[in-house]
């Protein structure tokens, strides 16, 4: 048979399409379809995921419909569970008021006025909500976490290390004389430089820390259960691995430096914007001392 001509007129004849390819076996997750925080989720798996109004809640719901301890949702062994705690507004599933019932992919929570939405570890959808989360959630350039998703994981952890009296530090960094780069090779050298730079960070952090892209050439590491001296510590390697690798600028080798200033949680720095501010004064201190530098808050 002679082939179709190439004419827009002429609608293609299409094989029926055998539907989007099945996910990979992962977690199942609940994500916030209506009301306060819509787009975030939280994975659930046998360790139960607490959602409320509670900043320690690992779904925070900021609205006052929802009760500080709301519900948990967990994996029982094949199945997934949702237990109503208590709340002064009772979780409902599919809109009927529950004590604890299993659930399917699908089914609607309502806590308060918010609706989340389940979504099986086997359903097509995970893996569509999972590609909304990374895009919701990572800085695009360096594929570290992005400024809003590192101030509600903040505000957490504040909350977690204030309430059990634990240790928490926040170092910001900067790459030193970043706007020459830019001016000399072009913004393509500086990209490659903010992907080098978030590389070597993530080779050094801890799976329990944070790190996080929060400017044009300024990066966050939250440190929780570390004081300023293994802070310090820290932050000192990684300023030493930055200053160490050979960045090629134009075909040149060159060197490319960082600053980085250290906040602590405590009482006169207890809030988001406190403990950023104590960092912030940390790492000015460490540009006028002479850049390369780390420099803990006074």
């Amino acid at each position: 048979m002679a082939p179709v001509p190439d004419n827009p007129e002429i609608t293609q004849r299409t094989r029926p399409s055998p539907g989007p390819s099945q996910p990979v076996d992962g977690s199942a997750c609940v994500v916030v379809i209506h009301g306060e925080g819509v787009g975030q989720r939280a994975d659930v798996d046998t360790t139960p995921i607490l959602v409320g109004r509670s900043p320690e809640a690992d779904l925070f719901l900021a609205h006052r419909s929802v009760s500080r301890t709301q519900c948990k949702v967990w994996r029982e062994g094949n199945t997934y569970r949702v237990r109503d705690l208590d709340a002064t507004n009772t979780t409902r599933v599919n809109n009927r008021p529950i004590g604890e019932v299993e659930l399917a992919d699908g089914d609607h929570i309502a806590v308060g006025e918010n609706i989340l939405k389940f979504i099986s570890h086997s359903s097509v959808e995970a893996q569509y909500h999972e590609e909304l989360y990374q895009l919701a959630t990572h800085d695009a350039l360096t594929d570290l976490y992005n400024r809003r998703h590192f101030s509600e994981v903040l505000d957490k952890e504040i909350a977690r290390a204030t309430r059990h009296g634990r240790p928490l530090t926040l170092c910001i960094v900067d790459v030193d004389l970043f706007k020459p780069v830019n001016d000399r090779y072009g913004h393509i050298a500086g990209d490659t430089v903010l992907r080098r730079i978030a590389t070597l960070i993530r080779a050094d952090v801890r799976h329990e820390d944070l790190a996080a892209r929060i400017g044009g050439e300024e990066f966050a590491i939250l440190l929780p259960e570390c004081d300023v001296s293994t802070a310090y510590g820290f932050a000192d390697r990684l300023r030493m691995a930055v200053a160490d690798t050979v960045f090629m600028l134009g075909d040149e080798p060159r060197q490319v430096t960082i600053s980085i200033g250290i906040g602590a949680l405590s009482p006169e720095c207890a809030t988001r914007g406190g403990l950023m501010a104590a960092a912030d004064a940390a790492l000015y201190s460490a540009k006028r001392g002479g850049r390369n530098r780390v420099c803990p808050q006074s």
